[in-house]
């Protein structure tokens, strides 16, 4: 992913106002996250632990999108992320729900998804980071990747009301 700035970040939300874009908790580390192994910015808002954002490219320029998070209940057990299928055990992966765009978003729709809960799959992937045991598959890396990517852009559709 190509490096992004704060004024790109806050520019690409669909799914809220431009004040809300403009009031949200960005990533105090941008210069240092490792973009060339990133498919996505993803990140959760350190002072609300209900939200959580997501910024991607796409074929029409960055879509970002703001989540709600789903308080944790029930017991520990095994669950898996819906875009990169890594397994955690415990609050490893959480729901998230996303407003849609446009009137649908004005009219209370959303649309939800289980994601990694630190929005960290690209280093999943990639081995960067550890979930514990992973799954053995005989997809190669890139393949991985396509079918995240493909996965996220599913997600994304649904939210701008166009899948």
């Amino acid at each position: 992913m190509t490096p992004l700035t704060e004024p790109t970040i806050r520019a690409s939300f669909v799914n809220c106002t431009k004040g809300e874009a403009k009031r949200l908790a960005l990533p105090r580390d941008l210069a240092e996250r490792p973009w060339a192994d990133l498919d996505f910015l993803g990140w959760r808002d350190p002072a609300a632990a209900e939200r959580a954002y997501l910024v991607a490219e796409s074929g029409t320029g960055l879509l970002g999108v703001a989540l709600r998070v789903a308080p944790q209940t029930g017991r520990v057990r095994r669950s898996m992320c819906s875009l990169c299928l890594t397994t955690h055990t415990g609050d490893g992966v959480s729901l998230m729900t996303a407003r849609k765009a446009g009137p649908d978003g004005r009219a209370g729709n959303s649309v939800g998804s289980y994601l990694c809960t630190d929005l960290a799959c690209s280093l999943y992937l990639r081995g960067r980071k550890n979930a514990g045991r992973r799954l053995d598959e005989s997809i190669t890396l890139a393949e991985k990747i396509d079918r995240t990517t493909g996965n996220l852009a599913a997600f994304l559709r649904q939210v701008i009301g166009s899948g």
